[in-house]
C-alpha cells in the first residue's frame, strides 16, 4: 500500500507521527551502535591488553569518519531523495555493528568503527531536512526533543541490556544480534517514509552553497556551541561506564543500571523542555528567547558535573551526575531546532552536515583527551573539569555569538541577512 502523502498540517497527522517515531527509533539504534563499544570497554581492555591512551583512540575512531563525512552527507541530502539516503546509511551502519562481533584483531575493530562512522554520518542531515520540510516552527522543539530523547534512550537501553548480557554471555553476541536485528527497521521505513513537498513550496530561490552558509557568522555560532554541548555528552557516552566500574568500583550490573538511568533522566528532561518550549512559542513568546534560554541555561547548569569526582559519597556523586544530565537535556531540546529555523528547508541538509562535522570533532577530542588526562593524572577529576569548562564555553558562545533565531534569507549577502 502506498504511504500517505505528508504535507503541511496544522495538526500532526498519523502518517507524520509514524515518520517521527521511525526517526526516533533509528537514532536510538544509531546511539546504541556508537556507544556499545564503551560498554564493552572494561572487557575489551583486558582481552586485547590495551592501555588507557589506546582505549581513548579506539573510542574516538568512530568519530573520525563520522565527522569527516558530515559535509558529504549534507550535500547528498540536499541533492537527492533524503528517504533513500537515510536508508542506505542505516544499512551500512547495521552491517558494521554485526561484523564487529566477529573480529579477532584490534586493527580490524578500528576499521569497522570507521565504517560505522561513515554510515551514521547521514543521520542528522537527514533528520534536519525532514523536520525542516515537514514540521512547522511550533512543533520542531518537541520533534527534535523526541529525536534527542532517542539518543539517550538508545544508550540507556544499550547500557542496561548490553551490560547485563555482556556480563553473562560476553560482548560478541550482543554486537551480532543488535546489528542483524536492527535491519527490521528498513521495511517499516520504506512503508512510512514521508512523501510530498512538505510545508511550503520552495519557490524560485536558489539553494545556498556551502560557501554561502560558511559566510554567515550565525552559522559558526551554531557550529561552536554544538561542539561544546557534544563534548559534554560524548565524554559521558564513551567514558562513564569505565569511570563507574574502575574508579567508583561499581559492578558491571550496577554500572548498567546507573548508566542507563543517566540517559533516561536526560531523555525525560529534553522531552519536557521541548514540549514546554513549543507551547511557549505557540503562545506568542519569541523563538529567539525560548530557544536561547534552553541552550544557554542548559549548558551553563551542566557545569556542575565537575563536582561528581569531588564527592566521596557515591550516592551524592550520582545525584549530582543526574542533575548535570538534566541540564544537558534542556540544552539538547533546542540546539537542532535553532539550526532548522535558521537554515530553512533549502539549506537544512548542508547546514546540518557542516554543523555536525564541527560538532562531532568533539567525539574525536573528548575520548582521546580524557584518556590522556587519566593516563597522566591517574584519576578522573581533570577530565570532568575539562568537560565542565567546555560546556561553559558553549553557553557563552550561544549568549554572545548567536543573535536572533530567525530564518536566513538566501540569495542575499551575509551583511544584509537578519541575525548576522
Amino acid at each position: 500500500m502506498t504511504s500517505p502523502s505528508i504535507s503541511a498540517p496544522s495538526q500532526p497527522k498519523a502518517a507524520l507521527w509514524a515518520v517521527l517515531l521511525l526517526l526516533v527509533a533509528s537514532v536510538s539504534i544509531n546511539y546504541v551502535d556508537r556507544g556499545n563499544l564503551s560498554i564493552a570497554a572494561p572487557l575489551l581492555k583486558d582481552e586485547l591488553a590495551i592501555t588507557p591512551s589506546q582505549l581513548g583512540i579506539l573510542l574516538s575512531a568512530f568519530f573520525w569518519t563520522y565527522s569527516l563525512f558530515q559535509v558529504v552527507s549534507g550535500w547528498l541530502v540536499d541533492q537527492f531523495d533524503v528517504n533513500w539516503i537515510i536508508a542506505g546509511g542505516f544499512l551500512l551502519w547495521s552491517a558494521a555493528t554485526a561484523a564487529t562481533g566477529l573480529i579477532r584483531g584490534f586493527a580490524v575493530l578500528i576499521v569497522l568503527r570507521l565504517v560505522l562512522g561513515m554510515g551514521e554520518s547521514v543521520a542528522y542531515p537527514c533528520y534536519a531536512k525532514i523536520l525542516a520540510r515537514h514540521f512547522p516552527e511550533h512543533r520542531r522543539g518537541f520533534a527534535n526533543s523526541l529525536i534527542d530523547a532517542g539518543t539517550k534512550c538508545g544508550p540507556a537501553l544499550g547500557t542496561l541490556a548490553g551490560g547485563l548480557l555482556m556480563a553473562r554471555f560476553g560482548w560478541r553476541w550482543f554486537f551480532i544480534v543488535l546489528g542483524l536485528g536492527s535491519l527490521l527497521w528498513l521495511p517499516l521505513w520504506f512503508k512510512w517514509m514521508p512523501r510530498g513537498p512538505g510545508l511550503a513550496a520552495q519557490g524560485t530561490a536558489k539553494p545556498p552553497d556551502i560557501a554561502d552558509i560558511l559566510s554567515r557568522p550565525v552559522a559558526w555560532a551554531t557550529f561552536a556551541g554544538h561542539f561544546c554541548g557534544n563534548y559534554f555528552f560524548y565524554f559521558l557516552l564513551t567514558w562513564l561506564p569505565f569511570y563507574l566500574v574502575r574508579e567508583r568500583h561499581f559492578s558491571m550490573q550496577a554500572m548498567a543500571s546507573l548508566g542507563s538511568l543517566a540517559y533516561l533522566v536526560t531523555a525525560a528532561a529534553t522531552t519536557v523542555a521541548g514540549a514546554i518550549s513549543d507551547r511557549a512559542i505557540a503562545a506568542g513568546t519569541s523563538t529567539t528567547r525560548v530557544r536561547k534560554t534552553c541552550v544557554i541555561g542548559g549548558l551553563g547548569c551542566a557545569t556542575i558535573v565537575v563536582g561528581v569526582t569531588l564527592l566521596p559519597d557515591r550516592t551524592a556523586s550520582m545525584v549530582l551526575l543526574l542533575l548535570a544530565c538534566v541540564s544537558y537535556g534542556v540544552f539538547a531540546s533546542s540546539h537542532w531546532a535553532i539550526t532548522q529555523t535558521l537554515a530553512g528547508p533549502l539549506a537544512a541538509g548542508k547546514w546540518a552536515g557542516l554543523q555536525n562535522f564541527v560538532a562531532n570533532l568533539s567525539g574525536v577530542a573528548a575520548p582521546a583527551i580524557t584518556g590522556f588526562v587519566i593516563g597522566a593524572t591517574g584519576h578522573f577529576f581533570g577530565a570532568f573539569a575539562v568537560a565542565a569548562a567546555v560546556a561553559l564555553s558553549g553557553a557563552l558562545i550561544y549568549r554572545f555569538g548567536l543573535g536572533p533565531v530567525e530564518p536566513q534569507v538566501w540569495g542575499q549577502s551575509a551583511s544584509a541577512t537578519q541575525g548576522v
